[in-house]
């Protein structure tokens, strides 16, 4: 979760101060405000760890020159998949379109992802691919889900330590709904979770929830 840090005045003052006259040992500040070094060692930490301050050994503090916007967008980029992804919902490739249709009803989804017998991900089924099988007069009891998924090697997908800006691009540039979050094993990959529009939303509000 993004956390929106509130300043006190004496974090205001000490930016103020390292923005005139930066770089500046923490000695020199603690004079300024007539403090001791230990006293102002938690409010350095804050403003460092906020990205505000910029520490450097043996030099002093820097001012990063950052925006409250600059320093939410750095937060944002550096949020990964496995924070925001939530359970997937998969099938086996032999199950039937009625039964993946049945499915993807049950469990409220916009997707679904297929795996083979050891569980790796062959294909992904989209609400569009269910739809158009469902258009004909074909028996959908008979119709294995293999033959309308998108297959390997045409899916988009993800790993848990991608950057989720990264994914949510992904989302928009191909027009999907979800992406699968796999793990990497020598012959395929393991379904672990997902990351769909929902997920993204998600963020939206917390990152709304945060600045309030």
């Amino acid at each position: 979760m993004v956390i929106k840090i509130e300043l006190n005045h004496r974090q205001e003052h000490i930016l103020q101060i390292v923005k005139d006259n930066g770089p500046i040992t923490g000695e020199q500040i603690a004079e300024r405000l007539n403090l001791t070094r230990a006293t102002l060692r938690p409010d350095l930490a804050i403003l460092t760890m906020a990205g505000y301050l910029e520490a450097r050994p043996r030099v002093g503090y820097f001012y990063t020159g950052k925006t409250g916007s600059q320093l939410l967008a750095d937060k944002i980029r550096k949020i990964k998949v496995e924070e925001y992804q939530s359970i997937p919902v998969v099938v086996n490739e032999s199950v039937s379109v009625y039964d993946a249709i049945c499915t993807m009803f049950l469990e409220d989804v916009g997707t679904l992802f297929v795996v083979d017998k050891r569980s790796y991900l062959v294909g992904v089924l989209s609400r569009k691919d269910l739809l158009r099988a469902s258009m004909g007069k074909q028996e959908l009891n008979s119709i294995p889900v293999n033959i309308i998924m998108t297959r390997m090697p045409n899916i988009t997908y993800c790993l848990r330590d991608d950057l989720l800006v990264e994914v949510a691009k992904g989302l928009i540039d191909k027009q999907i709904d979800a992406v699968p979050v796999v793990k990497d094993h020598p012959d395929g990959y393991e379904v672990v979770g997902r990351i769909t529009k929902t997920n993204i939303t998600k963020l939206l509000v917390a990152l709304a929830e945060d600045d309030q």
